[in-house]
C-alpha cells in the first residue's frame, strides 16, 4: 500500500504517514485502531504485546469469549475452572508423551 493510499484511508496527509514509517510521531489511539482495522490484527499486536495475531482474526474464539464475557460471574467462573483443568491436562498429558 502506497503512502498516499494510506494517507486516504486514515484521512491524514503523505508526510504524517512518512512521520509515522520513519517513528518522528506516534498515531493517537483512533488513528492506531484504524490501522490495526485496515491490517485486520489488533492494536495490541501493533504495539507487540502479543505474537498470536491470528487468535484474535478467528471469528468463532471471538464469537466464544464475547459470549463468555457476558455471562454473570458467577457462570463465567465456573466455565473458566473447567477450561483451566482440561488445559492443565493437556499440558500434562503432553509432557507425559516426551
Amino acid at each position: 500500500m502506497t503512502q498516499d493510499e494510506q494517507a486516504k484511508l486514515l484521512n491524514t496527509s503523505i508526510s504524517v504517514i512518512g512521520r509515522y514509517e520513519r517513528d518522528e510521531m506516534i498515531p493517537g489511539i483512533e488513528v492506531a485502531k484504524k490501522i490495526a482495522g485496515f491490517l485486520n490484527t489488533t492494536v495490541g499486536y501493533l504495539l507487540g504485546e502479543t505474537d498470536k495475531a491470528d487468535l484474535f482474526k478467528d471469528p468463532v474464539m471471538l464469537q466464544r469469549l464475547a459470549e463468555l464475557d457476558n455471562m454473570q460471574s458467577e457462570d463465567k467462573n465456573h466455565i473458566l475452572h473447567v477450561l483451566d483443568g482440561f488445559i492443565k491436562s493437556v499440558k500434562l498429558k503432553n509432557i507425559a508423551a516426551l
